[in-house]
């Protein structure tokens, strides 16, 4: 696969398919999605959750997303993103902007998109100790 095609989705019919992880219920706990991840040179992770401008995380989602953050990040740094669009039609993951993140346990906003906080995370990994 060359390199311009990575990440490109190469069928919609696939992407498009509604998951139901309804036969999956345990008390009030069903499954979640995570929208993206980057696990960088075995140094770090990035997790992305993408939502519609103006709709919360739910908050069993929040708190998955959360744990499972921290609990990679007792091994390896981790960034948990959770972006927003406002985007009817394909979303250009890169451009969304970035609502609020986590990084060591601790919930923080910045201003951007998902493409510049990620670069200065993984410029943070590749600096020498």
């Amino acid at each position: 696969m060359a390199d311009s095609e990575r990440g490109v989705i190469r069928n919609r019919g696939y992407a498009t398919q509604i998951r139901d992880f309804s036969g999956l219920r345990f008390g009030n706990i069903t499954p979640t999605d995570v929208d993206g991840l980057i696990e960088y040179k075995g140094k770090g992770y990035v997790l992305i959750e993408i939502k519609y401008q103006g709709v919360q995380l739910p908050p069993g989602q929040r708190l998955a997303l959360e744990r499972l953050c921290d609990d990679l990040q007792r091994t390896k740094p981790t960034l948990l993103i959770i972006a927003v669009h406002d985007s009817d039609g394909d979303i250009d993951v890169a451009k969304t902007l970035v609502a609020e993140y986590r990084f060591k346990r601790k919930w923080r906003t910045r201003d951007g998109t998902i493409r510049e906080l990620i670069r200065a995370f993984l410029g943070h990994l590749d600096a020498p100790w």
